[in-house]
Order: C-alpha cells, then sequence, then structure tokens
C-alpha cells in the first residue's frame, strides 16, 4: 500500500537549509495499522504531508496505493483519505450535510453519497447529531466527523495526524474503539501519528519511531520493546542502609543487570532483568534470608518511552510536553 525509498524533505529557512526528512523508507502492507512515533520535530507530519501529496518530496520516491506521489498526486488523492490535525468540517454546517457535500465533492452520485453518509453516521454513532451544526459537538464527535469525511469515498488507505489530541481520555477511548471497529469491518489500512505511547503501544500492529528526520525502528511494540534489557524490578526500603544491603543481594542474582541503589525520602533498588516475574520470588526469599524487608515492590515491562530511551538517550514523554 506504501513504499517509499530514501525519501528526502528539505526546506530554506533564510540561509540556512534544514532536513526535516533524512532518507526515509517505509514499507506498508494491506490492512496494516501503523503508527508514526517520535518527538515533536521529528519528521513524523512531514512525512504523512509528503504521503498525502500535501508536500513534494525533496528527493526519493514514494509509491502510495499504487500511485506515484510526484508523477499523479490526483490519482493518490483519489485513493486517500486524510485526517489533520485540525478539524475538517465547516463551523456552521450542520454534520450530516458537511458530510454529503464531502461525498459530492469525491464525485458520489447524490443517492450513493445520501446513503455513504447515512452508514458513516450509524457506524461512528453520529446519526443523533446528524442535524445539530458543528459547532455543538462534542470534540469527540467532531473527531469521528472528521474520521467520517476521510473514509466518505471508501478509500483503501487512510491517514491520520495525530487524531486524539486534545481529547479527553474518555473520548480518546472511544475513539480508538470506533477506529478498530471500522477497521475490522473494511479492513482499511491506516498509517498514523501520535504523541501518546499507549494508543501506539495497544492500537498499532507495527510502529516506526522516527527522530530526527529518520526511521530509527521498525517492528511490533512488542519486538521493539523486546530489545530493551529485560524489565525493570524496583523496591523500596525503610532506610538507606537497607537499601545499600539489597542492592548488594540483588546483584548476587544470576539474571541481575545494572543494580543501582536509590537514595532520598524513599531509598531502594533498581534492577534489570530478562523476565520479572520470574525474578521475583528468588529476591524476596533473597531479602527475606537477610532480613531486608522492603516496604514496596513493582516489576515494570518495558515502554516505547524506554525502546526511545534506549535508542536516543532520550525520553519521549519529555521531548512531547
Amino acid at each position: 500500500m506504501i513504499r517509499t525509498r530514501d525519501l528526502t524533505k528539505h526546506f530554506r529557512v533564510g540561509k540556512e537549509t534544514v532536513e526535516a526528512v533524512r532518507g526515509v523508507d517505509i514499507d506498508v502492507a494491506e490492512g496494516e495499522l501503523v503508527a508514526l512515533l517520535g518527538p515533536n520535530g521529528a519528521g513524523k507530519s512531514t512525512t504523512l504531508r509528503m504521503l498525502t501529496t500535501l508536500l513534494e518530496p525533496t528527493s526519493g520516491t514514494a509509491v502510495v496505493a499504487g500511485r506515484d506521489v510526484r508523477a499523479e498526486p490526483a490519482r493518490v488523492r483519489r485513493r486517500i483519505g486524510f485526517v489533520g490535525q485540525g478539524h475538517g468540517a465547516g463551523e456552521d454546517q450542520r454534520a450530516g450535510e458537511e458530510l454529503y457535500t464531502q461525498g459530492l465533492l469525491y464525485g458520489l452520485g447524490r443517492a450513493t453519497a445520501r446513503a455513504r453518509t447515512a452508514e458513516l453516521l450509524d457506524v461512528l454513532e453520529l446519526s443523533g447529531a446528524a442535524d445539530r451544526e458543528v459547532t455543538r459537538l462534542s470534540g469527540g464527535q467532531r473527531r469521528r466527523l472528521d474520521i467520517a469525511m476521510g473514509l466518505i469515498h471508501r478509500p483503501p488507505l487512510l491517514f491520520l495526524d495525530e487524531p486524539s489530541t486534545g481529547l479527553d481520555p474518555h473520548s480518546r477511548a472511544n475513539l480508538w474503539e470506533h477506529i478498530a471497529r471500522l477497521r475490522e469491518k473494511s479492513g482499511t489500512t491506516i498509517v498514523l501519528t501520535t504523541h501518546y505511547l499507549e494508543e501506539a503501544d495497544g492500537a498499532a500492529g507495527r510502529v516506526l519511531v522516527i527522530d530526527h528526520g529518520r526511521v530509527i525502528a521498525d517492528g511490533t511494540a512488542d519486538e521493539l520493546k523486546a530489545g530493551v534489557s529485560g524489565d525493570l524490578v524496583s523496591f523500596t526500603v525503610a532506610d538507606g542502609g537497607s537499601a545499600a544491603t539489597g542492592a548488594e543481594i540483588a546483584g548476587r542474582l544470576p539474571a541481575a543487570d545494572g543494580v543501582e541503589a536509590v537514595s532520598g525520602r524513599e531509598p531502594g533498588v533498581r534492577l534489570r532483568v530478562e523476565r520479572g516475574d520470574a525474578v521475583l520470588p528468588e529476591l524476596l526469599r533473597a531479602l527475606d534470608a537477610s532480613g531486608v524487608a522492603p516496604t514496596t515492590v513493582r516489576v515494570q515491562r518495558p515502554t516505547l518511552d524506554d525502546v526511545f530511551l534506549a535508542l536516543t538517550g532520550r525520553s519521549l514523554r519529555e521531548e512531547n510536553p
């Protein structure tokens, strides 16, 4: 569905050249849901805008939905849906009429546009809001209307640029339920950008991590997290002396790696192990035998933020405030 090779985009800012995208290779198969993940300014949105023909590449090639983005941009647009970061519907329009008009603009006949409008309003639970002005819709309803507008012409490929930004947690979860239902029903290929790590982790079949205009990791969330050095096991104790003893005990475990004693108000110990659930019983028995009583114990699986931290030395959460 998507194939890019050495795709680049440079901008002139004054006398300087900014390399926003630096030779990106992407392959997306039919039916996949792929998330582009990275900090602000990493090149995610610029890549998306090139794939949707909104920006012309500086160099490289990109074939989207079977069409070349540089040679056949109009044909690409007919075969894709695009939901940008802003709202696409007219503020003073009624939701149903706006969706119907979008269908006409894509060349659908009046009867087909009416039927498709009713179908999408039903699937996205907007039927009750069809006659309501867009300004009177909730944030979640407006975002679902944006997605409906991107799907009105039944594109095989849908691009979503930060679709849930600005929504409250309930509306975000509701939006993703609808997206999952749409994929299950239609098999639409989806490429999205997001700042929410849990969305990429839970919803995407594959994750592409982009930094400084390059793809630095590509795989399923589980594959990427498996590349990080194991689970993080941490425990706190009553005093610093116990923490030092606990760190010494933890360091004797064959599976332990990177044991670190933590000082402060709640002294404790952190260590990396391949499988925290398997090591924890042994660790607790050893601590008990030495008279060290943990006050809290935690096993934490690697996250996509840990993946980015391991690859770049920076946290995605800090980069995306």
